[in-house]
């Protein structure tokens, strides 16, 4: 059937029912209720902070739970569960006083599911493939790798409303930190009840905006408003669907339709287009993060680094930005992107402006060096995602590396997504393309990719003293240029031993019907659901409003 853009307020629970139905959902409809369906990019593989690791996860784990600090409407971080907090002189010891609130079956979130959560994420029997993000925590490292206990982690639960976290390092990038779902607290009543199978919706309970209800499996998540979210009087929407959309185009067609409210990304090829068609639901933004390929450097060839450097000049960056990608896409040739906050982008790879025809020929006999040619012709398999743009780039890659040297004989094999991040996580590839967004404003977040101690997170397996003694010469330097510095020189290490390939730096694109407002285009794209509302709601409440007034 063909769905109205104005889903706004449903008039009748028939026409609510077929509506949702008709979506794939079928659940309630009841009159007057608002509903907003998502396109969210990839099916979840979890839902479990712990558990999780991609963005399209992220968009709706952020919508159920919220953790000590959390986004405003504009993805900045503001406080959440924190109430206040103070930090200790040296900047190691942050103590937060928590607000009251309580679970959606009533039970109080406090302290002590913190310490929880943080416990159980850094536990290595959980295998959260994120913990390496709070490694910054007092002994996160030694705790992930075994070597401690998790009653040794520096989160310690001082009573029922007081939290302390002691940190490695000082950390001024926390409070964004913090607002990541890895952070999150789970229900220990609940974890401890039902294990792993906590999630599902006949255990799950949450302390934000909204609750699972349920997920059918490469069809649609379906939460709605948990009235025992603390804010529950400021949440707009009382029902969302989440739909998996990795055929981009397909989507592009459902949001035109009014079928979906909105999608978080569009093929740029057919930016124009939407442009013509829809003007008023296109949305681009610059975005913090960078489209880099992986190379296994366990593995011949690519534990050679001319064979990495080779690879990586011979690929036309600008071709691909803005003749393939053509969404403001620009060309990467550093790792850690443009907009990150007190960093001096100084790193820079040390062939970026020299022609491309040249870099082939540099390529060439960097090969040559390596030992290939005819008569040993380089072959490997390139690796990359089924969504996206990223089928439309591949071949071109393919070409730019067949431009070197005729023996140079690249295979390309596309995987769907959460598999591909999977075989990536676990080195099981040779070289594979993937996205990294920031998780919070800060090149260490960028950086950290390639520490030693990152593996999953360090696709590469690349692993460099000098490096990692930057990093941490830098995590324990309170003075934020001086650290920038050290940052930066451990970026140009990074870049000139080419363990990963920059391509470009992203941009965020989405479809959003005008009838949605609350989205703020931002550089993290993240858009929270418990500030979206529709048109028609608001007009309600405004006019409710104005009567009560």
């Amino acid at each position: 059937m063909t769905f109205s853009r104005r889903l706004g307020f449903l008039l009748a629970v028939g026409i609510s029912a077929l509506t949702l139905a008709a979506c794939g959902g079928g659940e309630s409809g009841d009159q007057g209720r608002v509903v907003l369906h998502r396109g969210n990019g990839a099916e979840p593989l979890s839902l479990d902070p712990h558990k999780a690791s991609g963005t399209w996860e992220n968009d709706i784990i952020g919508d159920m739970f919220i953790g000590l600090f959390t986004e405003n409407v504009a993805a900045e971080p503001i406080p959440g569960m924190a109430e206040s907090w103070e930090v200790s002189e040296d900047g190691l010891s942050w103590t937060f006083t928590l607000r009251e609130a309580v679970w959606s079956d009533g039970e109080p979130v406090d302290a002590y599911d913190f310490e929880f959560a943080m416990r159980r994420i850094m536990d290595p029997a959980t295998l959260a493939n994120y913990a390496s993000l709070l490694y910054p925590i007092h002994n996160g490292r030694k705790v992930n790798a075994g070597e401690l206990t998790p009653e040794e982690l520096g989160v310690i639960a001082v009573d029922a409303r007081t939290l302390r976290i002691d940190l490695e390092f000082p950390a001024p990038y926390l409070p964004g930190l913090l607002t990541h779902y890895t952070t999150f607290p789970v229900p220990q009543h609940v974890v401890e009840r039902h294990g792993d199978d906590w999630i599902q919706p006949a255990n799950i309970v949450t302390n934000g905006a909204y609750k699972l209800v349920s997920w059918r499996t490469n069809d649609f998540v379906h939460v709605e408003r948990n009235a025992l979210f603390w804010d529950n009087e400021n949440v707009c929407i009382d029902e969302v669907f989440y739909y998996p959309t990795v055929d981009v185009p397909a989507a592009e067609r459902r949001v035109r339709n009014g079928e979906l409210d909105l999608n978080t990304d569009f093929a740029g090829q057919n930016l124009e287009f939407l442009r013509r068609e829809i003007p008023d639901y296109v949305r681009v933004h610059p975005y913090l993060g960078i489209v880099y390929f992986s190379f296994n450097t366990t593995k011949a060839p690519f534990d050679d680094v001319r064979v990495r450097q080779a690879l990586s000049m011979a690929i036309d960056r600008d071709f691909i930005a803005n003749d393939i990608l053509r969404a403001g896409q620009t060309p990467a040739y550093s790792f850690v992107p443009p907009g990150v906050s007190g960093y001096p982008q100084k790193a820079r790879i040390s062939w970026a402006d020299t022609p491309v025809q040249e870099r082939r020929s540099m390529a060439r006999e960097l090969l040559e060096e390596a030992g290939f040619g005819p008569d040993n012709p380089l072959r490997f398999q390139y690796a990359h995602r089924t969504t996206g743009d990223n089928p439309r780039v591949a071949p071109v890659v393919q070409q730019d590396w067949s431009l070197i040297a005729d023996w140079v004989q690249p295979d390309i094999l596309g995987i769907e997504t959460q598999i591909h991040y999977a075989n990536l996580r676990a080195g099981d590839y040779s070289l594979g393309d993937g996205g990294w967004i920031g998780d919070y404003n800060d090149a260490y977040n960028f950086l950290f990719l390639g520490e030693t101690d990152s593996v999953p997170m360090n696709y590469s397996r690349w692993s460099n003293a000098e490096f990692d003694a930057l990093i941490d010469e830098a995590n324990r330097t309170l003075d934020a240029g001086a650290r920038g510095q050290l940052l930066a020189r451990a970026e140009q290490i990074l870049l000139d031993e080419s363990p990963y390939m920059p391509i470009v730096y992203y941009v965020n694109k989405a479809l959003v019907s005008p009838d949605v407002t609350g989205w703020v285009d931002n550089l993290v794209h993240i858009h929270r659901t418990r500030y979206m509302c529709r048109v028609d709601a608001q007009m309600v409440v405004a006019e409710t409003a104005g009567e009560a007034g």
